[in-house]
């Protein structure tokens, strides 16, 4: 029932149809009185009833612990896992529209997550938004990781008022960027499914949440049994597990199509977002057909920025432009704007006119295996180390660093491989040491302890696509799995994601090439609820099922060869002046 609460008129419920006579359920939130207005929508699987510190306890707290300025001026009322507060927008004229997506929260239906028919679900409601009385026809999408994720495959199919983008910290290629990072399977989605997704799956009703601004129940009306939910979605995990290939239609369903991504686009990527969202942001700012795109990259925890005055500002310019046509700046803004990364969380930002830095001194560190050194030389002979393939691997130094040196761009590598067995999975992990050795890591968004950067690649999966593929990004294909000849060499170009790092003189640059997860040298750092309670240094980006990775295929040695016939380096985009 419409009323009016705290500045805002507030309509909970209001149904959405679609085009196939399911009707979804969505919370409106804009001025009082009469008048039309542009809209922020959002559309997603958390449970638009579900206030943010319900479930995401330890992230709020922490977040206004750290960064008050995110709950003032609020009341905090309507606050909402990861789209905007509508108490900071109503007030700017505009009207915020959460929906939830078909089998979610109030909504009924398969649940079937960044499907395509949730991704025409978006697109009714983008439409549907435009034709209501008290919008201007102007539509954005805003909000961070799965409200972000699903606006990729929405914009590729063009809804006529779909008006601009921002996509914060949002992938884009589910295979790559999530599910099967270098074609090995991930098991995030095993962790993430049942304690963000199922826990407000519609139809868990009184065994669910209450909403604290409504009274009703988060995922009602309706209290289906545990066997009744259970056929009402889809397994995700199971999903990502079954389906091997990029090629498969499960993933092709999935994937933007880059020509059609035309519509105004504010990417902004995090740094520390290893595992699931930095790699969307870049390739969606490089590969959109959009001829308006902006990049922004940050740092520290995923849930922060876009909730900060620092990311609200740059949503407010952004949109202020492009949905209310206002002189907001927006004209001047950057291309690229960085937060330029240095040890001890410390940020500078920066503005560039594009991505990668078209100063980038492309410079290759070669392995030597011999004292496990990286060098600006190739070894002068052949030579080889080896390592178990499921454990701890070599790590390759940098002498110390003579002067202070920027790496800002994304990272490649150029291995010479050969395995006892038909396949090996490397795990890449570019690292920076103190002179005492001790590793420098950063806040990242899920981990406290998480690395420079890191790269994934099954060797079976080592097929390139030659019209994607860059020097400085290799592009895989994904397309069949090409077995290894035991003992065989085979050369293999591994993806390292985009980083940036400012390492001061006298520290060392290492690479790391392991046959498991990166683990954090010093210990386990503090987890999130909806996860663990520790993380190890990649969060909840584990690859760690054994389905996937059978010891008797991935578990005997591996071998890195490397010489004058077989260079095995990593290219670093070292930045001039830095």
């Amino acid at each position: 029932m419409s009323a009016a609460r705290d500045g805002m008129r507030f309509d909970p419920d209001v149904p959405v149809p679609m085009d196939d006579g399911l009707v979804l359920r969505a919370d409106v939130f804009r001025p009082p009185g009469a008048g039309r207005h542009p809209v922020i929508l959002s559309m997603g699987p958390y449970g638009k009833g579900l206030h943010f510190e319900d479930l995401y306890t330890d992230q709020w707290r922490r977040m206004l612990a750290e960064h008050p300025d995110v709950a003032a001026g609020s009341t905090n009322a309507y606050q909402n896992w990861e789209v905007v507060d509508p108490e900071k927008w109503v007030p700017d004229g505009y009207a915020c529209v959460r929906v939830d997506s078909r089998g979610a929260g109030r909504s009924p239906g398969l649940l079937d997550v960044w499907s395509a028919r949730e991704a025409r679900d978006l697109y009714a409601c983008v439409e549907w938004a435009a034709a209501q009385p008290w919008s201007t026809g102007k539509v954005g999408l805003n909000g961070i990781s799965y409200y972000a994720m699903n606006q990729w495959q929405v914009a590729a199919q063009e809804p006529p008022h779909l008006a601009a983008i921002c996509v914060w910290e949002g992938a884009a290629d589910f295979y790559r960027d999530l599910a099967r990072h270098g074609g090995i399977l991930c098991t995030f989605g095993r962790a993430w499914f049942p304690s963000q997704v199922i826990r407000v799956q519609h139809g868990r009703g009184t065994r669910g949440y209450r909403s604290r601004t409504t009274g009703d129940w988060v995922s009602g009306p309706p209290t289906l049994t545990e066997e009744e939910l259970g056929a009402s979605r889809r397994d995700f995990y199971e999903d990502c597990r079954a389906n091997t290939l990029a090629s498969d239609a499960y993933w092709r369903s999935r994937m933007p199509d880059w020509s059609k991504v035309t519509v105004p686009v504010f990417s902004a990527a995090n740094w520390g977002g290893q595992g699931l969202h930095p790699r969307g942001n870049f390739e969606g700012f490089g590969r959109a057909a959009a001829t308006q795109k902006w990049l922004e990259v940050h740092g520290i925890e995923h849930w922060t920025h876009f909730y900060t005055d620092y990311g609200v500002g740059l949503q407010k310019k952004f949109f202020g432009h492009f949905l209310r046509g206002e002189d907001t700046g927006w004209t001047r803004q950057p291309r690229v704007l960085l937060q330029v990364r240095h040890p001890g969380e410390r940020f500078v930002e920066r503005h560039e006119s594009e991505w990668p830095l078209a100063r980038t001194r492309w410079t290759r560190f070669h392995l030597r295996p011999g004292d496990q050194s990286l060098a600006a030389e190739p070894p002068a002979r052949d030579g080889s180390v080896s390592y178990d393939g499921l454990g701890e691997g070599v790590t390759f130094l940098t002498p110390p660093l003579e002067a202070e040196t920027e790496i800002t761009g994304p990272v490649a590598a150029k291995l010479f491989v050969s395995s006892e067995t038909t396949d090996a999975d490397l795990f890449l992990v570019l690292r920076v040491f103190t002179p005492n050795m001790r590793e420098v890591t950063f806040q990242g968004a899920l981990d406290p302890h998480t690395p420079v950067a890191q790269g994934w690649l099954r060797a079976s999966h080592r097929k390139l696509d030659p019209k994607l593929t860059l020097p400085w990004r290799p592009y895989h294909t994904h397309d069949e799995r090409q077995p290894l000849a035991p003992g065989q060499v085979y050369e293999l170009d591994v993806e390292i994601w985009p980083t940036s790092i400012v390492v001061p003189a006298g520290h060392r640059i290492g690479l790391t090439v392991r046959g498991r997860d990166y683990e954090y040298p010093g210990g386990a750092g503090a987890g999130l609820g909806t996860f663990a309670p520790a993380f190890t240094g990649v969060g909840p980006f584990l690859h760690d099922d054994p389905r996937d990775r059978p010891p008797e295929i991935f578990g005997k040695r591996v071998t890195l060869h490397c010489g004058p016939a077989r260079p095995s380096h990593v290219l670093l985009p070292v930045i001039p002046g830095g």
